[in-house]
């Protein structure tokens, strides 16, 4: 009775062995990861403050355009005239008190000869080199407020606001 009793373990062991060695099917497949990268700029500014001006003095100011793009971006910075009008050939107006009004230009060089404005020949280029702080560029806005031309200002705070576009 006992090689009966083995020869059932062995067959039963035999069926497990061949049932363990049977092969699942596989079929491989793939997909693709894609990802596209949009132009993009970042922009801050700093403020302007030509100080306090006697009528017989001209003041200078300058302000920041902090530019951060995408890399290989090309760009412009324009500056409009300003809340306060005037013209960006002849002059910018800072609005005073009552119809009061000084007037100054904004310009992309330190000696004031070339005016910063919006069109397109008076606007300033740069290209991104990244998004990241690091890459930021600042360009330096130079003021300036001459006497002549302003010697009649009443007393009181002048203000214009100057919109700032960047264009990519």
């Amino acid at each position: 009775m006992r090689s009966f009793k083995s020869l059932s373990g062995v067959a039963a062991g035999v069926l497990l062995a061949m049932a363990g060695g049977a092969q699942a099917a596989t079929t491989p497949a793939q997909f693709t990861v894609t990802a596209n990268v949009a132009a993009n700029c970042l922009v801050s500014t700093t403020n302007m403050n030509f100080g306090i001006f006697n009528g017989v003095g001209n003041l200078t100011g300058t302000a920041d355009i902090n530019v951060r793009c995408t890399d290989n971006v090309g760009y412009t910075v324009a500056l409009d005239v300003g809340t306060g009008g005037g013209n960006i050939a002849t002059g910018r107006l800072l609005d005073g008190p009552g119809a009061e009004t000084l007037t100054y230009n904004l310009y992309s060089d330190p000696a004031h000869t070339i005016i910063w404005g919006s069109a397109l020949a008076d606007r300033v280029p740069g290209t991104g080199t990244g998004l990241a702080l690091a890459n930021e560029f600042t360009h330096q806005v130079h003021g300036q407020l001459l006497a002549a031309g302003n010697e009649g200002a009443a007393v009181g705070a002048y203000t214009s606001t100057i919109g700032v576009t960047v264009e990519y």
